[in-house]
């Protein structure tokens, strides 16, 4: 299977960056790094990437607006096939277009425990407080700074006579075991069969009556004592697809799919040409999309007095 495709983007010496690096070394590690970019030409990490044959990029925020940067930066890791993106040391705040643009698949690693101490001086922060441990925390980025979903944290305990300096100095080694750590965690969901059930379990049963069964060994959704709507196909057959299962309107708008997207789309074995198969272990599903499909097969086999008064309400 594919390695899930990471830049990191850096501004100083990048060792939060040369340890995501190193762990993507691994054969079992699930991401690559196929980029260090940096606002700063002069970045340490930049030649330590260049020197490990990571390709990089760079690019001087100096005389630009912030969206005029941001759209250079994006522009680069559009070229670089970047799927997601892991912030290590990027001493630049982004404008919420470019934060939209990578909302879910852009992760940062803070030296604190959040909620607490967001923004700078973190460490002096925790000593002065007299906090019993400092920390890291691993987050997803939102537009408001250091506020996002977390996804890992280490304590790190604060000694007696401990500097600003002394804590952040064990606290940067806790980041650079924790990081790795929660990218392959975070990036492994994509593929992971647990993950992309629980996400179209929680938008089937979110229609109205819907229920969940198991069929033939897999996840099925449908209406209470009513037809099924949707099924998910986990290694069906031996096939090595994880695929959610869909009504459509039949064999042209089947065929029709599968020519526009061969690799995502294909016909199920045993359903007939009134269903298609869209894999959902390739990543990069797009979730809201997948809502729109298990809705519209909701509605066709619904009964009337379901659809009745669920359809006047999307008229609003």
């Amino acid at each position: 299977m594919a390695k899930a495709r990471v830049a990191v983007l850096i501004s100083g010496t990048g060792t939060n960056m040369a340890a995501l690096l190193y762990a993507a070394k691994a054969t079992d590690c699930p991401y690559e790094i196929v980029l260090v970019a940096s606002n700063n030409p002069d970045a340490g990490g930049l030649k330590l990437a260049e020197a490990e044959g990571i390709a990089t990029f760079a690019h001087p925020h100096k005389g630009l607006s912030r969206e005029e940067h941001d759209g250079i930066m994006h522009e680069a890791l559009i070229a670089a096939k970047t799927e997601f993106v892991a912030l290590a040391g990027y001493m630049r705040i982004f404008s919420s277009g470019f934060v939209e643009k990578w909302e879910g698949r852009m992760l940062n690693i803070h030296p604190s425990l959040l909620p607490k101490y967001k923004g700078l001086h973190t460490h002096e922060r925790a000593i002065e407080a007299g906090d019993s441990h400092g920390g890291c925390s691993v987050h997803l980025v939102t537009a408001e700074l250091d506020d996002g979903p977390i996804l890992g944290q280490t304590p790190v305990a604060i000694l007696p006579g401990d500097t600003a300096d002394s804590l952040a100095a064990r606290v940067l080694i806790a980041e650079h075991q924790l990081y790795s750590r929660c990218l392959a965690v975070f990036v492994g969901r994509e593929t992971s069969p647990d993950h992309l059930v629980a996400q179209v379990r929680e938008r089937a049963l979110s229609l109205p009556e819907a229920d969940e069964v198991v069929s033939h060994g897999m996840p099925c959704f449908g209406i209470v004592k009513g037809k099924k709507f949707a099924y998910v196909s986990l290694d069906h057959h031996g096939d090595g697809k994880i695929a959610l299962l869909v009504k459509i309107s039949g064999a042209d708008e089947q065929a029709q799919l599968i020519e526009n997207d061969p690799d995502r789309y294909y016909r199920p074995a045993y359903f007939g040409d009134g269903w298609v198969a869209m894999r959902l272990d390739l990543g990069r599903n797009d979730w809201d999309e997948i809502g729109e499909w298990l809705a519209r097969s909701w509605r066709s086999v619904a009964p009337k007095k379901l659809t009745a008064l669920i359809d006047p309400a999307e008229a609003f």
